[in-house]
């Protein structure tokens, strides 16, 4: 029997179930899967309440077309479209900055292609999840040509009460 076999053997259970057909992993190996995906990934929750409370330690990017930033994007964000990001940068971001990309929103990988981007440059790169679709759908504020304006938000993706679900 093959090693590889052998492994995938190890992790699978024989059970009706489809949540536990593969096994879970042991606890260290899940600890260092999910601080990994926090070392990419921040949602638009925990960005909300850093601008809002003032946190400069780090650079929002939209990385959307002109036309889509005008539509609306987050107050406080750096336009960016991502096939300018190897040329533009350095002028529009600090050197030694931490960067956070968005893009349209979950069906879109354009903040994640804007990361790489970012890191291929030798920045440090989180990604917004949700993107800009999941914080207008949040009710947080979102600015266009006419100004600032929010949406009534959407009681699939946040608490209507407006506090935030505190996960």
């Amino acid at each position: 029997m093959s090693r590889i076999f052998q492994e995938e053997k190890k992790m699978t259970t024989t059970t009706t179930s489809k949540v536990l057909r593969v096994r879970p992993a042991d606890p260290a190996e899940a600890l260092a899967h999910f601080r990994g995906r926090l070392a990419f990934e921040a949602d638009v929750s925990d960005v909300h309440a850093d601008l809002g409370g003032g946190e400069k330690g780090f650079v929002l990017i939209d990385t959307r077309s002109t036309e889509s930033w005008e539509q609306g994007h987050i107050p406080g964000a750096v336009h960016l479209p991502t096939d300018q990001i190897a040329e533009r940068a350095a002028e529009v971001v600090p050197a030694g900055s931490v960067v956070v990309t968005y893009c349209w929103g979950p069906g879109c990988n354009g903040a994640t292609r804007a990361a790489y981007a970012f890191a291929e440059l030798g920045y440090r790169v989180k990604e917004m999840l949700g993107g800009f679709e999941y914080w207008s759908r949040e009710g947080f504020e979102v600015e266009d040509t006419d100004g600032l304006r929010r949406q009534a938000i959407d009681p699939l993706t946040a608490p209507v009460s407006g506090i935030s679900c505190a996960c």
